[in-house]
């Protein structure tokens, strides 16, 4: 192995800036491809080539100048990443077919169903008539989601009633419907594929307000079986999925203790912030060491934690000017991440911020924890 190797990232946002700095003591070195010049990778990253996701000349420099090959965003396109890869002799992770599986929310159901993975009833949309036999199948409120090109809670309209049966329309491409779930919460797992082994992170409980993830707690405040079972799904994912690298795996927890897969994420996972304070090895730098080949490290956790997402305010696009961080660089268990984007506008994930408990989960009051991480969160503003 060499002393200093290079990862080529597709995409340099906020995973590709924090894959970048768990990445660099390990000794690689990361070029991102992002259409954003000064995008936020770039001040941590060894370089940024300009160009989109899907660029072929893009992604031909990227294996060009790498030893292998990643993406932090489910818009990289699988068969230029397969080619280049073939081109250069740049191994890519994870698998681009992986890629191709979990880029369309159908196809990945089906593949999930077909595997025996539990997951929510769904069927094709590709009309309001499809929509409406549905909606006679599953009832109201349904979910409605865009097969590709949604991630991160884009792409997903509920559907309440008849009235909304035209949200199909907002979508303006092929979907799917899922039956809708009276979950008890949502939880997820970060998993991680090595050469050798596959790890899970603890079970987090996640907190979601209009389809964006808003705070995460780790450990879920769930029954032990239940995480066991949701330890259970996560490994049975990650025998399906094809190729190194951490998965975030999203979860629900029904009234009955049951666990349904939602959606997986093939790359590091939002949900998987809190690892960076929380855990003894990050997601980042597990995902840095999967993809280049190198031993998993520990999945442990540190301290029990709370992690919450720092939002962008106000009511349109304008230059970011972050304020009021003081109260979380003060706080002696708390720590702010933010992300190096030089424009907010509404729901724009502009950073997070963790606060890390004493003690093991038994002697954790989960509530104060995560009171703690809203009310720091609160002080920051962006006008």
């Amino acid at each position: 192995m060499n002393d200093t190797e290079t990862l080529g990232v597709v995409g340099g946002g906020q995973l590709g800036r924090m894959l970048a700095e768990a990445a660099a003591p390990l000794g690689i070195e990361v070029v991102v491809l992002d259409p954003t010049p000064d995008c936020p990778a770039s001040p941590v990253a060894r370089d940024q080539i300009v160009g989109d996701f899907d660029d072929e000349d893009g992604v031909r420099e990227l294996a060009s100048r790498a030893d292998y090959l990643t993406f932090e965003i489910e818009l990289a396109d699988p068969d230029l990443l397969e080619a280049a890869a073939s081109e250069f002799d740049v191994p890519v992770h994870p698998d681009p077919a992986t890629l191709r599986t979990i880029q369309d929310k159908l196809v990945q159901k089906e593949r999930l169903r077909e595997a025996g993975v539990p997951v929510p009833e769904f069927r094709r949309v590709d009309d309001r008539a499809d929509l409406e036999a549905a909606a006679a199948e599953f009832g109201y409120p349904l979910m409605l989601k865009a097969r590709e090109g949604g991630y991160d809670g884009r792409g997903n309209v509920p559907v309440e009633s008849e009235a909304d049966l035209d949200a199909l329309d907002e979508l303006a491409g092929p979907a799917m419907a899922e039956r809708f779930v009276d979950f008890e919460r949502e939880v997820s797992v970060i998993g991680v594929k090595g050469e050798t082994a596959t790890a899970t992170f603890p079970l987090g409980e996640n907190v979601h307000r209009e389809e964006i993830l808003r705070e995460t707690v780790v450990p879920a405040r769930t029954d032990p079986a239940v995480a066991d079972r949701a330890r259970e799904v996560a490994d049975d994912v990650l025998d399906l999925l094809s190729g190194r690298g951490a998965y975030g795996i999203e979860l629900f927890e029904t009234a009955d203790g049951e666990i349904l897969l939602n959606e997986i994420a093939p790359r590091p996972h939002n949900s998987g912030h809190y690892t960076i304070e929380g855990a003894l090895c990050s997601q980042f730098e597990q995902h840095a060491r999967a993809v280049t080949g190198r031993p998993l490290g520990s999945t442990e956790l540190r301290s029990p934690i709370a992690m919450a997402n720092l939002l962008g305010d106000g009511d349109e696009r304008r230059p970011a000017e972050p304020a009021g961080e003081e109260a979380a660089l003060a706080h002696p268990d708390a720590s702010l991440h933010w992300y190096g984007k030089r424009e907010v506008y509404p729901l724009r994930k502009m950073g997070h911020l963790t606060v890390a408990g004493d003690g093991d989960s038994d002697e954790t009051d989960f509530d104060r924890l995560l009171d703690d991480a809203r009310e720091l969160r609160a002080e920051v503003t962006f006008e």
